[in-house]
């Protein structure tokens, strides 16, 4: 099948589907073991696993990672609802199976994310994100305190990243370096 430019070809069912389903899985797993980690951890010690490679405790966190923008709650949530609108945005035209998968990561965390940021306490757009595990040490001294959302967005980004590195397109296309390097030099 030709490209044609001045018609962007239709998304895949497949690739949608696939996309909303890794966001679905994600966003469940982060729902439910956010409420898990609530039950459980609320008002105790660090539980220690692993020989203390990981911890379990709760945080609520009122930033992002390593206590960035912790005063600017309301920015991070309008972050995430961007990020999700350009990723279904960019869906209507997706065609790569990986990027369907990488996008899904991604729309998941965000998702997971958003819901604490619109629904938990203190309120609509400063909700404080649950945040539950810890590596190495059991207060988030070594690495942030995080969530199941927060590897997706970052598993997911840097998948896309590499995507992109190595060429393949959300449209289904992929393009080597050379043909990059032989377009730029045309223009």
């Amino acid at each position: 099948m030709s490209h044609d430019e001045t018609q962007p070809e239709i998304a895949h069912p497949k690739r949608l589907r696939l996309l909303f389903s890794v966001a679905v899985v994600v966003l469940a797993l982060d729902l439910v073991t956010k409420s898990v980690a609530v039950a459980l951890l609320e008002g105790r010690e660090p539980v220690r696993l692993l020989g203390g490679a990981v911890y379990l405790v709760l945080y609520r966190n009122p930033g992002a990672a390593f206590s960035m923008a912790t005063g600017m709650t309301w920015l991070l949530t309008i972050v995430a609802i961007t990020v999700v609108v350009v990723i279904i945005r960019l869906s209507r035209n997706l065609r790569s199976l990986p990027w369907a998968l990488g996008l899904g990561f991604v729309l998941g965390g965000a998702l997971g994310n958003l819901v604490d940021r619109m629904f938990r306490a203190p309120g609509p757009m400063q909700g404080h994100v649950v945040d539950f595990v810890s590596l190495l040490a059991p207060d988030g001294s070594v690495w942030p305190v995080f969530n199941v959302a927060d590897p997706a967005i970052v598993g997911g980004a840097i998948f896309l990243v590499a995507l992109t590195f190595l060429g393949f397109d959300p449209d289904g296309q992929r393009h080597s370096k050379k043909e990059q390097v032989d377009e730029e030099g045309k223009r």
